[in-house]
């Protein structure tokens, strides 16, 4: 299934259905595919929003979880969405965490999946050299429980990336952001329901993260999906729906009754 991408002045998005806003923010090597599923499930319920990130696009020294917070902003206001469910995986979830905290006033909740923020696995002491693409192909398989996940045309799309001298900074220059913007107690800010769905498999932020977070925010709720790694909503879409399906239904304002 594809979506159109729609153009409002500097932005680019998808946005699918009606009903409040469930904005989808992507990882570090995230891509639209990553939210495919979901797309399709949720946007019979709500307006589904999925803005493409400018990863690789800001000035290197806005190339930071802050840098993207802002774009996130700037979106959110210049397209007037409100009552949002805000909904990040890995890097995403870091940033929708730094939007909520500086943000609150047009989030309804929060959805959090793998979400850096607090700890994760990067790529490592090394860097591979360009053109290793059996690197590329080992740590994409290590997103997932299931490596098969790694698809050819995922690992293509991965090391079209890191074959890139300038994007290769800019990937280290957000990761190491993401590191150094570790928000800890800070977390206990967040009024808004928050709910995080992990999979217990998950190598980058593993199940410790998943419980840190869960202790830190105040109104959360924690589940754990079995046999999945770091991208729930790409591997086991059919669970990770449903949990959040049951989430957002406490929002939803009861029929009246005659």
């Amino acid at each position: 299934m594809s979506y159109e991408i729609k153009q409002d002045g500097k932005f680019k998005f998808i946005e699918e259905g009606n009903g409040e806003p469930l904005i989808l923010l992507h990882g570090l090597f995230g891509a639209l595919s990553n939210f495919q599923f979901l797309i399709e499930h949720f946007r019979q319920t709500n307006k589904v929003v999925v803005p493409l990130l400018p990863l690789l696009d800001l000035d290197l020294l806005h190339t930071s979880v802050g840098g993207l917070q802002k774009f996130v902003q700037r979106f959110i206001e210049h397209r007037n969405y409100e009552n949002i469910h805000l909904l990040g995986n890995s890097l995403g979830g870091h940033v929708a965490l730094v939007h909520i905290l500086k943000h609150p006033e047009r989030i309804k909740s929060l959805i959090l999946t793998g979400s850096s923020g607090l700890f994760e696995n990067g790529m490592g002491d090394t860097y591979p050299k360009r053109g290793d693409k059996e690197y590329i192909r080992k740590k994409t398989e290590l997103t997932f429980y299931d490596p098969a996940m790694a698809t050819d045309e995922l690992v293509n799309e991965v090391f079209e990336i890191t074959n890139n001298r300038m994007k290769v900074i800019k990937i280290i220059a957000l990761a190491k952001s993401a590191i150094r913007n570790n928000l800890g107690e800070e977390l206990s800010q967040i009024k808004q329901p928050a709910c995080l769905i992990w999979g217990n498999n998950d190598t980058i932020t593993p199940p410790f993260v998943a419980k840190e977070f869960h202790r830190l925010i105040p109104n959360s709720e924690l589940h754990f999906i079995d046999k999945c790694g770091h991208a729930p909503m790409m591997e086991v879409p059919e669970e990770f729906n449903k949990l959040l399906d049951q989430f957002l239904a406490k929002f939803k304002t009861p029929a009246a009754t005659v």
